[in-house]
């Protein structure tokens, strides 16, 4: 079996890139490479059997240079996928000159080492696929994690496309899931700031806050949370935490972090089949789960401040820094450059610039209106504290508090007026609704009902939702 020799990189991948680009930047004697201006015809439509692709990364140079050879003389367009995919694991340089000297000429285009700009000409367009291209992302990867072949192997079933899936940095569980994590009271977490973020989460009576510092180093916690198996799903790079009940239909699924993104959203695998899931969707999308009507019931989560979060429940646990690891769980250590510009870790297939990439929206999507997806401009909510709307038949009302933390509930056909930030709301005959976390409960015990809702950056849930409607 060929062996690889996979470079070392993590999700800050900088470093890695700057070193492509100054590679394809000049060929190996040092001259600048040709530009090509026009994407040239494939001399012939064969596609290659796998062994010669895994030749490219092989331990034989000269093997390599003729597998390389061998693709560009029967060219067919399957081959840019597996190519590009193959640019981190060059076992020399003369090997990743030619590799994206061949990429360029059949491309077309010349991103001077920007393998996100081949990403994006990649998926700029519908592509023929390799017969063997899921055999070739299970070979590829179980280089670096042997589990990943997992995912891969034996043609799955699939509702993405596979050459979006890109792999993070890490292994499995590489940044490792918090399961029934320590809790400890408000008045033991003397640590947390007043402007710490946190993310509430409130089921049958059980109140609890994730602080975003820690959750920031293990994207998610698996937790029993008012006699509830729950799951809460964090994705750094795409800024969103969803709150998910993991049993359906009696079926208990232990999610974990696949160490995959589609459209730079993290995946989550199930333990059991590992089928690859989507973070926003709650749904299976690679693998033996796919078709089989399974989607996980989102809950509604908060993201606040620990000042407005332990005002309003001064009961609330909190998430205990002894977690069972060792990091720097200070404000914001964790992603620091990468939350302090508009810059992509991964890129993804468009972009809108209606808002900038990381603006936090707030996004909806109900079992009621299966085909819609709404995003809020946070920005706009705080300018709007009681703002209506609708989606399908369902009306309903977001309430935004002085930190700028949202709530949805289902309105009917009420219409509220203000509310005081805190535990009451008015509707237009004047009628005070006591608001909770749960619903709103008017003086005759009427009750309308929270709605799941979460926050994201405005990139990744529109990768995720192309056709999403924006209120900003």
């Amino acid at each position: 079996m060929i062996r690889i020799r996979a470079l070392q990189f993590t999700l800050m991948c900088s470093v890695l890139l700057a070193t492509v680009a100054s590679l394809a930047a000049t060929e190996p004697d040092g001259s600048a490479p040709p530009k090509q201006t026009a994407r040239p015809a494939a001399t012939r439509q064969a596609q290659l059997p796998l062994g010669v692709f895994t030749a490219v990364i092989g331990d034989d140079e000269k093997e390599a240079l003729a597998a390389l050879a061998r693709i560009e003389q029967s060219w067919h367009e399957s081959s840019a996928a597996m190519l590009i995919e193959m640019i981190h694991f060059a076992p020399s340089r003369r090997v990743l000159h030619a590799l994206i000297a061949l990429i360029e000429k059949k491309s077309g285009r010349s991103f001077d080492g920007d393998i996100n700009a081949w990403y994006e000409w990649l998926w700029s367009a519908e592509r023929a696929v390799h017969p063997d291209y899921a055999e070739f992302k299970a070979w590829l990867y179980e280089a670096i994690d042997p589990r990943f072949r997992e995912y891969f192997q034996r043609r799955p079933k699939s509702i993405i496309r596979l050459d979006e899936i890109r792999w993070g940095g890490v292994r499995r569980d590489g940044i490792p899931p918090l399961k029934n994590p320590a809790m400890i009271t408000a008045g033991e977490a003397g640590w947390l700031q007043d402007s710490d973020v946190i993310f509430g989460v409130a089921v049958n009576g059980d109140v609890r806050a994730y602080p975003k510092r820690i959750l920031a180093w293990h994207e998610m916690f698996k937790d029993r949370i008012g006699g509830r198996e729950l799951a809460g799903v964090y994705c750094t790079l795409c800024g969103a935490l969803v709150l998910y009940d993991t049993t359906v239909d009696g079926v208990q699924h232990e999610l974990g972090t696949s160490g995959f993104l589609y459209r730079s959203n993290k995946l989550m695998y199930d333990h059991a089949t590992k089928s690859l899931w989507s973070t926003l969707t709650g749904t299976p999308v690679v693998g033996p789960l796919v078709g089989k009507g399974i989607e996980l019931k989102p809950l509604y989560v908060v993201t606040t401040t620990w000042k407005e979060w332990r005002t309003r429940h001064p009961g609330t646990q909190v998430l205990s820094l002894e977690t069972g690891h060792r990091r720097d769980y200070s404000e914001g250590a964790a992603y620091r450059e990468y939350f302090a510009t508009d810059q992509l870790m991964f890129t993804v297939p468009k972009h809108d610039e209606r808002l900038p990439n990381k603006a936090e929206v707030l996004a909806l999507r109900l079992p009621q209106a299966q085909r819609e997806a709404l995003a809020i401009a946070a920005d706009f909510l705080v300018t709007h504290p009681v703002y209506h709307t609708r989606m399908s038949s369902v009306n309903m009302v977001v309430f935004t508090d002085a930190s700028g933390a949202n709530r949805v509930y289902e309105s009917r056909e009420t219409t509220f007026t203000s509310w005081d930030n805190m535990a009451s709301a008015r509707d237009s005959l004047g009628n005070a609704w006591r608001v909770d976390e749960s619903q709103l409960t008017a003086p005759n015990g009427q009750t309308l009902k929270r709605l799941p809702a979460h926050r994201a950056f405005w990139f990744g849930w529109h990768a995720a939702f192309p056709e999403t409607r924006l209120v900003k």
